[in-house]
């Protein structure tokens, strides 16, 4: 086997597997993704391997291993620096939970176990002289860029309900077509969605939003009406989720993964708070949540400060970069940052005196010689000190106050001068 699109390293490791798994009596071939993706010109990130040799015999062959799903005849086998997942030949019966099968059983012959797996462009498998074992076709479906079940569609979903969403994110990411029958199948099974866990289908749902053709995913998502039929509230309906899929067109532009998240809840009318509970209940790690909240939040701040700045205020612009300065200073400028990102993908539908915001917005950041109360050149213990006064949650409030008027420019940076803005403070009684 020529490999070009895996690591050479990985590959001579994988190959040393493949080829004293034969040196003992036994078969074995690559299979899977590893096969589809270098058919494909794509990067080829691991290698499964599977062999007809039982899982105490692998164990026997390979001074280390790991037992990772003795059960189901997998072994992990390590090789130089790598991991190899190597899988006894076996078919499958009896699926509990539409999901996980509680029956395995070994078997010799190499297409039998091809003929368990989910789709045909994963049903293939190749050997170290570059034997392919292609008996469902999926060569000819990767020309003809088809997703197609191996066998009968509504079996393998019953089998397995991720399949479906699997089968969304293949043609999602590989820009690919959904055989008919198996589009069908599909739509006909898509009830028992409801009995995944809802972390294997954030984990699907992760990879269209955050792939190469979201738009393309949530489309199919939405004509096949798959998540509301899901564990985790999916509150919007298919024509909602179809819009939000071509509102978001600018969304391939994003390499973040946060943005793109934030995008699509801003398309779909959430605000901040509610893409924070969602992001929860679908398990989305906290990173994720709190930065999707952030760049949301600072939307909302920014709306805000549109909607209290009259129209033709001669004194707007600079109403307006305090403002947006004051949401920058209590979002975090990542968050800020990430709002302006979203704003040039959007749809232009901004007075034209705004239509240059990001740009100015940007010139507004860079001019702040603060961004946090770290910054300031002076401490609440200083503050305290001079005021003759204890610590107490007024201090909270003086140095944000000050922050403000620094981060806009109103006062210098200065020690004796913050210092004397906060007496003058004291003196007018604002504190």
């Amino acid at each position: 086997m020529n490999w070009t699109m895996a690591d050479p390293g990985m590959a001579m490791a994988a190959e040393i597997v493949v080829t004293r798994l034969t040196a003992n009596g036994h078969e074995a071939f690559w299979v899977g993704g590893c096969i589809r993706d270098e058919l494909l010109n794509r990067p080829v990130h691991d290698m499964d391997i599977t062999t007809s040799a039982l899982p105490e015999e692998v164990l026997s062959i390979f001074p280390r291993c790991i037992p990772t799903g003795l059960q189901h005849g997998t072994i992990t086998v390590l090789q130089d620096k790598y991991g190899f997942e190597v899988t006894t030949y076996r078919t499958e019966s009896t699926y509990a939970d539409h999901r996980r099968p509680e029956q395995v059983v070994f078997v010799k012959d190499v297409k039998e176990d091809l003929r368990r797996r989910d789709f045909t462009i994963n049903a293939m498998a190749c050997g170290v002289e570059g034997e392919l074992i292609d008996p469902f076709y999926g060569a000819k479906d990767l020309d003809r860029r088809l997703v197609r079940c191996v066998g009968d569609a509504e079996e393998r979903f019953e089998e397995d309900a991720l399949r479906m969403l699997r089968c969304v994110r293949f043609a999602s990411t590989l820009d690919f077509s959904v055989a008919k029958n198996t589009w069908r199948g599909l739509l006909r099974q898509r009830d028992k969605l409801a009995h995944i866990a809802v972390e294997r289908v954030r984990a699907e749902l992760e990879r269209i939003v955050e792939g190469p053709h979201p738009w393309r995913g949530l489309g199919m998502l939405s004509r096949s009406g798959l998540l509301q039929r899901g564990k985790a509230p999916f509150p919007w309906i298919g024509s909602d989720l179809a819009a939000a899929a071509a509102y978001v067109a600018g969304i391939g532009e994003l390499e973040s993964a946060r943005l793109r998240w934030a995008l699509l809840l801003h398309a779909l009318g959430r605000s901040a708070a509610e893409a924070d509970e969602l992001l929860r209940a679908w398990t989305f790690p906290g990173a994720t949540r709190v930065g999707v909240a952030g760049v949301l939040r600072v939307r909302e701040a920014w709306t805000a400060a549109l909607e209290e700045v009259p129209a033709g205020d001669p004194a707007g612009t600079d109403k307006l970069r305090r403002r947006w300065i004051a949401a920058v200073l209590t979002h975090g400028q990542d968050a800020a940052c990430g709002w302006l990102t979203l704003l040039k993908v959007l749809p232009a539908d901004s007075p034209d005196e705004l239509k240059d915001f990001p740009a100015v917005a940007q010139t507004w950041m860079s001019c702040m010689t603060v961004t946090g109360l770290a910054d300031l050149a002076v401490g609440g213990t200083e503050l305290a000190e001079a005021l003759d006064r204890r610590p107490g949650p007024w201090l909270g409030l003086v140095l944000n106050e000050l922050l403000l008027k620094v981060a806009t420019g109103d006062i210098p940076n200065d020690k004796q001068q913050l210092l004397a803005e906060v007496k003058r403070m004291v003196g007018h009684e604002q504190l």
